[in-house]
């Protein structure tokens, strides 16, 4: 999954959602990129796409790529 600007989602992202709120990326399926406590084995049912942890709803799934979705800044920034 990618943002419009074509970076990667990747767990860990801080993300701005539709201009109005934010969440924290806590799965990225395809990549197999899971924030601890977020365990494969229990989301890769849902094949594509990314989980988020928003301050509107809770966890949402994004199945796919979606404009609404801006990166704010990367949760490993310091190991890169």
């Amino acid at each position: 999954m990618k943002y419009k600007d074509g970076q990667t989602v990747r767990a860990g992202d801080v993300v701005q959602i539709d201009d109005l709120y934010r969440g924290v990326v806590v799965a990225a399926i395809e990549d197999k990129s899971y924030l601890p406590g977020y365990e494969e084995r229990e989301w890769d049912y849902l094949e594509s796409g990314a989980l988020i942890d928003t301050n509107f709803a809770g966890l949402v799934h994004y199945p796919h790529d979606d404009e609404q979705l801006v990166l704010l800044s990367r949760g490993n920034e310091a190991s890169e």
